[in-house]
């Protein structure tokens, strides 16, 4: 009964409240890209959706208006892509905000798997191994929580099956999920958990090549 009835109604009323409270900030945010960097202000991007079907997602714009459409890491230098005000957008979330109608419009739902980009095959591939890409992509979700960007694909789809199967589950497991991450977010949002510029797996990366300097200067010391 909440996977196919509650939650939506949920989304519904949560979305709603969103979009009208948020209108000042809306409005703000608007602003600031604008006069940081001329252009539209929003922008819509392909993305996977319930059952692999493709939607738009809409998203306040954080990079230049020359970026590339593909994944912010399999840019080069992601960094030089991005605006002033997008840098801070990026890292409290609040480019994320517009999607709040896409909620409304029954194209995702509060709490779910974070939509995969169009061109994400590895992602939606591993997605496959869970079901994850059987149900509604979310605002946020248990991936969000749990390391967002400093994932690694294979971690990740783990992560969106494991909120699956707890959607899944009945006996309200899937609404003490939801309320498990919906009030997560928040406390992640505040710490700026996982945002690391250029996408999944970029801190392991970063990781790996300090942990590889590190030996070279020890080496060279010896």
């Amino acid at each position: 009964m909440y996977k196919h009835i509650l939650k939506r109604l949920a989304d519904i009323i949560l979305a709603f409240i969103g979009a009208i409270v948020l209108l000042p900030v809306f409005l703000i945010v608007a602003i600031a890209i604008f006069i940081d960097d001329p252009g539209p202000v929003f922008f819509k991007q392909k993305r996977v959706g319930k059952n692999k079907k493709l939607f738009w997602l809409h998203k306040f714009r954080s990079m230049k208006v020359k970026t590339p459409d593909v994944p912010t890491h399999l840019l080069a230098d992601p960094a030089q892509y991005i605006t002033r005000v997008g840098r801070f957008l990026r890292k409290t979330s609040l480019d994320e905000l517009p999607q709040v109608y896409d909620i409304l419009f029954g194209k995702m739902s509060i709490i779910g798997p974070r939509p995969a980009l169009w061109n994400q095959d590895d992602l939606i591939a591993e997605r496959d191994k869970y079901g994850a890409n059987d149900v509604k992509p979310g605002l946020t979700g248990w991936a969000q929580i749990n390391g967002r960007d400093e994932l690694e694909i294979p971690v990740k789809a783990k992560l969106d099956g494991e909120y699956v199967a707890k959607l899944n589950a009945g006996k309200f497991r899937g609404l003490a999920m939801d309320i498990k991450c919906f009030f997560g977010t928040f406390l992640s949002v505040l710490r700026s958990d996982g945002v690391v510029e250029g996408g999944t797996g970029e801190l392991n990366k970063q990781q790996a090549q300090e942990a590889e300097e590190t030996a070279q200067e020890q080496e060279a010391v010896k």
